[in-house]
C-alpha cells in the first residue's frame, strides 16, 4: 500500500494537475466568468457540483472529456452506486408516454445511436428526437456508440427531456471500460428544482456526427463531436447567436468527501494571470477565465475511472479558436 501510495504520488508529480488538453491552454479566446453555485450533500448520487460559465458574447467553443492523472495506474474501475443518506421521495416522477423500450435509432460501419425510454422520469417526455426523416418521441435517453475492431464503446450520452450531457473518451488499453461521471449542459440554463436546459427538438447527423438543438427559449446550437480516441473526447460546440441574460453552458457533477466524489478541484486560467489558480471545489467562488478545468488528482471511490472535463477555446466567431500547439522557434 505504501509503494502504491509513492508511485501515485511520484505520477502526479511528474504529470501536473492538469489532464492532457489543458497543459495545452489556449493562449487566445474570451475569457468568460465562472461563478461556482455547489452545495454541500451527504448522498452521492444527487449533483450539487454546478459550474455556471456565462458571457453574452460567446458563439463557440470546446468542451473535453480527459481520463484522470491516475488512470495508468488503475486495475479496475469503480461504479457502483452509493445511496448511503439518500432520499428521492419528494421528486416529481412522470410516467412514459409510452412503454418502457431500447430502439436502436441509426446504424452503419462505424457509429450506433441507441434510445431508451425509462418507466418514469423526473420531467414529462415531450422533445421529438429526429435523424433523417425519422422521428422518435418519449425518449429519455440518447446514446452513442462509436465501433472499435474489439466491439463497441459508448462515449457520450444526452437526455432530452432536461438537456443534461455525459462525455467519456475512448478507454484506454489495460482496462474493460470507464466509468460517466460529470455533465454538462450547454444553452440557457434555466432552474427548475435542479438547472436544466429546455429543448424543442434534438436531430443528428451521424455522418457529421453533429447534433443541433432547438431550444424553447429560441435561438439553438450545434455539437459536434470533434475527436474521440483513448486519450480524450472533444466535442465542438457553436450557437446561432451569444446566450444573453444568464449562464450559456454549466458543469454538473458529484462531491461528498475528498474520497468520495466525481469531481474534486477545479483550476482556471484566469485572463492576464501568470499561472492557473487552482483549488478545491467547495472553497472555489469566481473567476473570469479561458479554460476552466473540473476533475481529480487522486483516486475516488465513486466512479473512480470518469474524467476530467474541460471547457476552453472560448470564441465570437462561429468556429471555436483552438490553441497554438506549435513549439516555440529555436532561435538559430
Amino acid at each position: 500500500m505504501r509503494r502504491l501510495a509513492l508511485l501515485l504520488l511520484s505520477t502526479i508529480l511528474l504529470a501536473g494537475p492538469l489532464s492532457a488538453p489543458v497543459r495545452a491552454a489556449s493562449l487566445e479566446g474570451l475569457a468568460v466568468d465562472v461563478v461556482n453555485r455547489t452545495e454541500p450533500v451527504l448522498c452521492a448520487e444527487k449533483d450539487n457540483v454546478a459550474l455556471a460559465l456565462a458571457n453574452n458574447r460567446v458563439k463557440s467553443f470546446r468542451i473535453e472529456a480527459a481520463h484522470p492523472v491516475y488512470i495508468g495506474m488503475l486495475a479496475r474501475d469503480s461504479f457502483e452506486a452509493d445511496w448511503t443518506a439518500c432520499d428521492f421521495a419528494a421528486d416529481p416522477s412522470f410516467k412514459a408516454p409510452t412503454p418502457p423500450r431500447r430502439i436502436t435509432f441509426y446504424e452503419d460501419i462505424h457509429l450506433w445511436v441507441v434510445g431508451y425510454t425509462f418507466p418514469t422520469f423526473w420531467r414529462p417526455a415531450t422533445v421529438p428526437v429526429r435523424i433523417g426523416d425519422r422521428v422518435e418521441t418519449g425518449l429519455h435517453l440518447i446514446q452513442i456508440w462509436l465501433l472499435r475492431d474489439d466491439g463497441a464503446e459508448e462515449v457520450l450520452v444526452l437526455y432530452p427531456q432536461d438537456g443534461y450531457w455525459r462525455p467519456r473518451p475512448l478507454t484506454p488499453t489495460g482496462l474493460r471500460s470507464t466509468s460517466y461521471g460529470s455533465s454538462f449542459l450547454i444553452g440557457p440554463v434555466e432552474e427548475e428544482g435542479r438547472p436544466i436546459v429546455r429543448f424543442k427538438e434534438v436531430a443528428f447527423d451521424p455522418k457529421a456526427r453533429t447534433f443541433t438543438l432547438t431550444f424553447e427559449r429560441g435561438g439553438s446550437a450545434t455539437l459536434k463531436i470533434a475527436k474521440a480516441d483513448q486519450n480524450r473526447l472533444a466535442l465542438d460546440i457553436a450557437f446561432d447567436k451569444p446566450i444573453d441574460g444568464g449562464p450559456f453552458a454549466m458543469l454538473r457533477s458529484m462531491y461528498v468527501t475528498e474520497f468520495n466524489n466525481d469531481v474534486a478541484r477545479v483550476a482556471v486560467r484566469e485572463k492576464g494571470a501568470k499561472g492557473w489558480r487552482e483549488d478545491n471545489i467547495m472553497k472555489f467562488d469566481r473567476a473570469v477565465a479561458t479554460d476552466v478545468w473540473a476533475g481529480r488528482l487522486s483516486p475516488s471511490q465513486h466512479n473512480t475511472a470518469s474524467p476530467d472535463v474541460v471547457f476552453n477555446s472560448f470564441s465570437e466567431t462561429a468556429e471555436p479558436k483552438r490553441p497554438k500547439a506549435e513549439a516555440p522557434a529555436t532561435p538559430k
